[in-house]
C-alpha cells in the first residue's frame, strides 16, 4: 500500500517538478568576482541566486537585470551578467574593438559589475538574446545576504543614446 501511494506522488510530482524547472526557474550558484560587488562580494563565499526563467522565452529584459546566459565564447558554460543596452542602443565600450557600438536587432549588450574582470560583451561583443537562459532576481543563500536583485545600471554604465523603439522592454 505505501509503495503505491509513493509511486503516485512520484508520478504526479515528477512531471510537475521538470515543468517547474524549465518553465520557472531553479536556484545556481554563481562563481567568479566579474559581478562583485552585486554577487559575490566576498572571494571565500559563493552566492547561491534564483533564476527565473518566466518571461526569458519571449525576451523581456530591461537595462539593468541580471541575466544567465550561455557564454558565445564558450556553449558548454553559462554565464551571469548584467545587461547594460538592448537592441538599438548606443553604447559606450570598455576596450572593445570599437569605442561606440549600436547594439544590433535581437541583440543585447551585457557587461559584469566588476570592469576589468569580467568577460562580457566588451570581449565578445553584443549576445543574441537567444543565448539568455534566465533573470537573476533574488539571492537565496547565504541566508545573511537573502534579498531581492534590484534592476540598477550605475550612471557611468547607461547607454549614450537609448533605442527610441524600446521603452525599458524588449518585445
Amino acid at each position: 500500500m505505501a509503495f503505491r501511494f509513493f509511486g503516485k506522488s512520484l508520478l504526479y510530482a515528477l512531471p510537475l517538478g521538470v515543468t517547474f524547472l524549465d518553465c520557472v526557474g531553479y536556484v545556481a550558484r554563481v562563481d567568479g568576482i566579474s559581478m562583485q560587488p552585486a554577487l559575490n562580494p566576498v572571494p571565500d563565499e559563493k552566492d547561491y541566486v534564483f533564476l527565473l526563467r518566466w518571461g526569458t522565452h519571449n525576451s523581456q529584459v530591461e537595462r539593468g537585470d541580471i541575466i544567465s546566459l550561455i557564454s558565445p565564447k564558450d556553449p558548454a558554460q553559462k554565464i551571469i551578467k548584467r545587461v547594460v543596452g538592448l537592441q538599438g542602443d548606443v553604447v559606450s565600450t570598455l576596450g572593445y574593438k570599437h569605442e561606440i557600438v549600436r547594439v544590433p536587432e535581437g541583440h543585447c549588450w551585457v557587461e559584469g559589475d566588476h570592469t576589468g574582470h569580467s568577460m562580457d560583451s566588451n570581449t565578445f561583443g553584443p549576445v543574441a538574446l537567444g543565448l539568455m537562459s534566465a533573470r537573476a532576481v533574488a539571492i537565496v543563500w547565504p541566508p545573511e545576504r537573502w534579498q531581492m536583485l534590484e534592476n540598477e545600471l550605475p550612471r557611468r554604465r547607461r547607454p549614450i543614446q537609448a533605442s527610441k523603439n524600446t521603452s525599458n522592454y524588449y518585445n
